[in-house]
């Protein structure tokens, strides 16, 4: 998925068993890349795109991905797309989603205690090895080897958006160039998926971000701006 992806598997499982869970979540993921990799010309969503898959013969898995972008259009006023390239890219929702439903199939396989982390979208369940809540270092956008805050929590996705390792990549697609204004959005919720949209659409709305996110509910949020302020929602989850 052209980032890193760690695991943590906190339950008291017998090595083996272990072993296995971490290759089945590692072995979804794999199936995820070869399907929406957009650097992949042979994967699903670029023959897609290049109208050599019609959506009548795409997987279920990519026409729930396409319906499913299609209503997050539609809930950031068209700053979450798809299409804002000009190509179809789903990797601002995709890369939560699979990493959501790891997180869901091993809950279903017993595994009620795990950290998994892609690239900065973080879904934690239950309790580390300590038996304490699990800690979730925000990256620190000017300083790659510090956090800026650290959230705690049983039942967290974590979503982070940022310009700090490519750069102002997020489109503004009303104006069809670079966001600019905000460094760092992070996006807590339930859904991994939708965390992560949310948080790429903030991105893409510059300032104007913050007084959107201060309008969901069930999304507590932090930013960062480019003059470097930090603001945070209130009920945002901090570490003590």
């Amino acid at each position: 998925m052209g980032t890193a992806i760690s695991l943590d598997l906190a339950d008291d499982l017998p090595p083996a068993r272990l072993h296995e869970l971490a290759d089945d979540v590692f072995g979804w993921l794999r199936e995820v890349d070869a399907r929406f990799s957009t650097y992949r010309s042979d994967s699903e969503v670029c023959r897609f795109d290049r109208g050599e898959v019609l959506l009548s013969e795409a997987s279920a898995q990519l026409r729930a991905v396409l319906e499913r972008c299609a209503d997050l259009w539609g809930d950031t006023d068209g700053f979450f797309d798809a299409y804002a390239t000009g190509q179809l890219d789903p990797s601002g929702y995709v890369k939560g989603w699979a990493a959501q439903v790891a997180s869901d199939r091993l809950i279903a396989a017993g595994a009620t205690n795990h950290c998994l982390n892609a690239g900065g979208d973080v879904r934690v369940r239950g309790c580390s090895a300590t038996g304490r809540p699990w800690r979730i270092g925000v990256r620190h956008p000017w300083d790659a080897m510090s956090t800026c805050l650290v959230l705690t929590g049983t039942d967290l996705a974590v979503a982070t958006s940022g310009v700090y390792e490519r750069g102002h990549h997020v489109l503004d697609p009303r104006r069809g160039a670079p966001a600019t204004g905000l460094r760092s959005v992070t996006v807590v919720g339930r859904d991994l998926g939708v965390a992560d949209a949310y948080a790429t659409a903030a991105v893409a709305m510059g300032v104007a971000g913050i007084g959107w996110l201060d309008g969901l509910p069930d999304h507590p949020h932090a930013v960062i701006t480019d003059g470097g302020r930090c603001l945070h929602s209130t009920r945002l989850p901090l570490a003590d």
